[in-house]
């Protein structure tokens, strides 16, 4: 069987060795090439356009970056598959590195294990879903990212029942008029439980979030729909206005 080559340009030597180590004895993926700079790197993809599956980009790298390469790649008409790995999970830099059709974005540290994923699905994916892709994973980043900053602890059930909820309603807006009719029983589906804990659980998280959270980002998100010296919103609110937020940057993304 015909492996899967990986062509990785990161100036993290060490994370090199690791990943190159990793998939020494794999059955399908190897790492074929390398290259520790922006600019050895769009050499050695110059090189060996036609040898590789897979790019696995860095973006922060001395002479010369990850965007120079896509940049270049793309001024040079090659389209490969591609990774971009990084620590740097600014909105600015994701909105730039998005257009360039980026297939995935994973944050460092990573395990390798959800490198190998990723690679997989990328591989096993006969249609050209670059941007489909690059979207999806990148909601669920900035997702994640509010419910952070609002305070709401990960392990909390409630957590995975608001963060799926936003997403819902992110990507079927018409659900908004159906929260109790149809989110709640679609989460409560999902998660093998009832209607009523799915919303006793995002209350609760609600309620940490209120006592926790940053006091001028819930004013920045929820000033406009609820008095928030009065009274924390209700499940409903939280989540319809979140995903209205989001909603509003994706869309400033998507017209830039």
């Amino acid at each position: 069987m015909k492996k899967i080559k990986l062509l990785m340009v990161d100036d993290n030597i060490n994370l090199v060795e690791m990943v190159k180590e990793y998939f020494k004895e794999h059955e399908l993926i190897e790492l074929s090439y390398s290259a520790n700079d922006g600019q050895k790197g769009i050499d050695l993809i110059e090189k060996e356009k036609d040898n590789f599956d897979v790019l696995i980009l860095d973006l922060i790298m001395p002479n010369k970056d990850g965007i120079y390469v896509l940049s270049e790649m793309q001024n040079r008409g090659i389209n490969k598959k591609t990774i971009v790995s990084t620590s740097y999970n600014a909105s600015e830099v994701i909105r730039e590195v998005s257009e360039y059709g980026v297939n995935y974005f994973i944050l460092k540290p990573f395990d390798i294990s959800d490198l190998e994923k990723r690679i997989l699905e990328l591989t096993k994916n006969k249609k050209d879903s670059k941007n489909i892709d690059f979207y999806h994973n990148n909601l669920k980043i900035a997702i994640t990212k509010i419910l952070h900053e609002l305070g709401i602890p990960s392990h909390i059930k409630g957590y995975q029942y608001i963060r799926d909820g936003i997403g819902i309603i992110f990507e079927r807006p018409e659900t908004i008029g159906g929260i109790t009719k149809e989110l709640y029983p679609e989460l409560a589906q999902k998660y093998e439980t009832t209607v009523s804990r799915v919303e006793r659980a995002i209350r609760h998280a609600i309620e940490v979030s209120w006592n926790r959270g940053d006091w001028d980002l819930m004013e920045d998100i929820f000033g406009h729909s609820v008095d928030i010296d009065k009274a924390k919103p209700t499940n409903s609110e939280f989540i319809v206005t979140i995903a209205d937020k989001l909603r509003l940057e994706f869309h400033k993304v998507s017209t830039h």
